[in-house]
């Protein structure tokens, strides 16, 4: 395996960050530096010298055009999140978040979690719009953590993917982690974490069928992955493989995909709460088309 491979493996980095390193002379091979094409052998003793983390500003107040409110009391925030819309601030990511969104309306969230991610539970895409929940009191956000690792929030997905599944229902389990030569890109990969998705089919058309998925894990792309790893990607979702004459033919500049139902036990009263939301204006058009 190479250098930079490795590196980028075993601390969870893009292998740009690791040839970075590698060439900064931050990483030694039994004590001496090497070129990042090289191959190591096992037993190699590997020395790296990691830089301390970028660390965003909380997020500032911004105004978020159609961030929707779906629910609200005093220990959570239900959001109907837009596409083009980050949870959090992150790294290189000025646009808009859902938490800048919130300040702006005067909405106070727990302060548990980083700085720049304080109340933040779970997260979408920024090319994935639908329903989020963010905590607003410190109970939430110990409860809703729990609930999400332990595997007991209902997340359920809508997507339009390309071409008809085989078969129409069924799971997939496959690890995903880091792409092994794409930077910003994940895929199924013999060492990735472990990954289920399970999916329906809703509708079926000649090109393309409306899929109803429900995600067991919650690992960055990870409906994208899967069904791209299928070869049947998430419609307009270029980074993955779709086509984009198809894309550009239903008017999609990102991927047909949709955050559908989200459903926990309220961390307060432990009752049962579930929330549905509808499909945006783009999305609706494009499958208009596909029915026509």
């Amino acid at each position: 395996m190479r250098l930079d491979q490795a590196v980028a493996r075993l601390f969870g980095l893009s292998r740009t960050v690791a040839a970075e390193l590698i060439e900064a002379g931050d990483v030694l091979v039994d004590g001496a530096t090497r070129a990042k094409s090289e191959k190591i052998t096992a037993n190699a003793w590997l020395e790296v010298t990691l830089p301390p983390p970028a660390t965003p500003p909380p997020a500032a107040p911004q105004p978020v055009p159609g961030l929707d409110i779906v629910y609200e009391d005093d220990d959570i925030v239900v959001v109907d999140k837009p596409v083009g819309v980050a949870a959090h601030p992150s790294p290189g990511w000025t646009g808009p978040t859902v938490i800048g969104g919130l300040a702006a309306m005067g909405r106070t969230i727990a302060t548990s979690g980083a700085a720049e991610r304080q109340g933040v539970v779970h997260r979408l895409d920024v090319g994935t719009s639908g329903l989020m929940v963010v905590a607003k009191s410190e109970h939430a956000y110990s409860v809703l953590k729990r609930a999400f690792k332990a595997r007991e929030v209902e997340k359920r997905y809508h997507a339009v993917v390309q071409g008809h599944l085989d078969p129409l229902r069924g799971t997939i389990d496959a690890p995903i982690g880091r792409h092994p030569t794409h930077d910003y890109r994940w895929a199924v990969v013999s060492d990735g974490k472990p990954s289920i998705t399970h999916y329906d089919t809703v509708e079926a058309f000649p090109t393309a069928s409306l899929v109803d998925i429900r995600l067991e894990t919650g690992r960055t792309h990870q409906i994208r992955v899967h069904m791209s790893a299928l070869r049947h990607p998430c419609v307009g979702d270029l980074m993955y493989g779709a086509d984009p004459t198809l894309a550009a033919r239903l008017g999609l500049t990102r991927q047909w995909l949709h955050a559908r139902a989200l459903g926990f036990l309220h961390p307060r009263t432990g009752e049962e709460v579930r929330f549905v939301s509808d499909y945006p204006d783009d999305l609706t058009r494009a499958l208009a088309i596909l029915r026509s």
